[in-house]
């Protein structure tokens, strides 16, 4: 893979939104999950799957932070291809049929266009031609 294909300001970018949005939202699921429901208007909980989602996002908000400080962005691009991945696969399984049911509450429609952001930008970002490059030595 040539490195001028890179998008290298869009990757440094989305490691930084995800750094700030994915650990600040983990780390509240974790520490403060009644503030988190209380703040975005959540319906109860289950606290293992809403602690499954915190730890999730802080994971990858972590990874997104190490991408930065170590400055190894080419290394860490799996961390947002597994993102992307992830919150497609619930916008389409999730928020679609209930969307399309018609009962997609604000709350959801937050999650979902913010999601969308994530998507977006993880699909400019993301040098889909080294992740899938079967050359090791990159």
């Amino acid at each position: 893979m040539k490195l001028q294909n890179v998008r290298w300001n869009w990757l440094k970018a989305m490691y930084i939104y995800s750094a700030v949005i994915a650990s600040a939202f983990g780390l509240g699921i974790l520490l403060a999950p009644d503030m988190m429901i209380s703040i975005f208007k959540l319906p109860p909980q289950e606290p293992v799957m809403f602690g499954i989602t915190g730890g999730a996002d802080l994971s990858v908000g972590i990874c997104c932070i190490l991408a930065l400080v170590l400055k190894t962005p080419l290394k860490f691009s799996p961390v947002l291809f597994f993102q992307m991945t992830y919150k497609l696969l619930w916008s389409i399984f999730v928020i679609l049929p209930i969307l399309f049911r018609g009962e997609l509450q604000g709350y959801g429609w937050f999650f979902f266009l913010s999601y969308l952001t994530f998507i977006i930008g993880d699909i400019i970002a993301i040098p889909f031609a080294y992740i899938f490059s079967s050359n090791e030595a990159e």
